[in-house]
């Protein structure tokens, strides 16, 4: 049986991913020792995997080799086992290929078993999954985000943000987001209930942001998908002991940059403290990051939507949304059978 498979074809500018990424079909290998098959039913759209297809050497990983296959997290029932633990008709998550099967190492792909009584599978990719974890972390360790503080989150209405404004108001703080657009914006206060929205699209953020304040004060805790000129605009609006959790540079991945804050003197100036954090940092922590995600999940004080593309030849289709800020919630493409 072929597999269809999407293989970098050459580094992408900005992007153009259909000029650098295509879809093949591979013959399968032996499965060697420690190794899993998975049938993949969704694929997770992270805007992070796009410096993985830099050639960036300096990055929290090596870059994705051209010629070899675009990776990424993936959900589905594993078809052929030869990794302890794993067995045929097991529901996992796991690093593996935009691909109809993905073959990896159990251990090294980070394979683990899933629940399948979760009535919405999808939910191991978002509220349940890194983007999850990732924002309890950054808001309530990284960030360490006090009740009745203001946290301000950017990129509020993408897969990560949307979970962190919500956990920040869990936790009892007073949640504000930076998104691009008034429907996202209206979303965020209107469905999330959460203080505040500015949009960036709407200009002069600054100004937004000064009608966040109150009594003159501005941001405890600013948990920074961004970076870029956007770190400027709040750098200059953070409390003093105030803290900036980095847990993306979405400004940098297409554009080449490298963010480099003009108003970096405020560091000093209010006494702040910056902290990047990234996943695999707290990996150990997943089973009990898991249980107090399900459990607000399933009360329906966390809640997730999710942007749906179907079929494995549309995935560049959902992977450009991503970086056009086309979509609310998080990312994923659903494989046919």
């Amino acid at each position: 049986m072929d597999n269809r498979i999407w293989r970098i074809a050459r580094r992408p500018e900005g992007t153009d991913f259909a000029a650098a990424l295509e879809l093949v079909e591979e013959d399968f290998a032996p499965l060697a020792d420690g190794q899993i098959r998975i049938r993949n039913t969704h694929l997770s759209m992270d805007a992070g995997t796009r410096m993985w297809l830099s050639d960036r050497e300096d990055g929290y990983q090596p870059p994705l080799p051209v010629g070899g296959p675009m990776t990424g997290l993936v959900l589905g029932e594993v078809i052929e086992s030869r990794a302890e633990g794993f067995a045929t008709g097991d529901l996992v998550r796991a690093f593996g290929q935009w691909a109809d099967v993905s073959t990896v190492d159990a251990v090294m792909s980070g394979a683990i078993l899933l629940d399948p009584t979760v009535a919405d599978r999808r939910a191991w990719f978002g509220p349940l999954g890194m983007n999850g974890w990732t924002a309890l972390w950054g808001i309530e360790r990284t960030g360490a985000a006090r009740p009745g503080e203001r946290v301000l989150v950017s990129a509020a209405a993408g897969a990560t943000g949307i979970l962190a404004v919500q956990i920040a108001r869990l936790l009892g703080c007073e949640a504000w987001g930076i998104a691009g657009g008034a429907a996202k914006c209206a979303y965020l206060t209107g469905e999330l209930g959460i203080a505040g929205a500015v949009d960036y699209k709407a200009g002069d953020v600054g100004a937004r942001l000064d009608t966040a304040k109150r009594d003159g004060s501005g941001f405890d805790v600013y948990f920074d998908n961004v970076g870029g000129a956007l770190l400027d605009q709040v750098l200059t609006r953070m409390n003093h002991y105030g803290r900036i959790a980095v847990c993306g540079l979405l400004a940098d991945y297409t554009a080449g940059t490298r963010t480099a804050p003009k108003e970096f003197d405020q560091v000093l100036m209010r006494r702040l403290r910056i902290e990047g954090f990234f996943s695999p940092d707290f990996m150990h922590e997943g089973p009990a990051l898991t249980r107090r995600l399900r459990e607000w999940t399933e009360s329906g004080d966390l809640v997730m939507p999710y942007d749906v593309t179907t079929g494995l030849e549309n995935t560049l289709t959902a992977y450009a949304k991503l970086f056009t800020g086309a979509n609310i919630g998080k990312v994923i493409v659903e494989l046919t059978p």
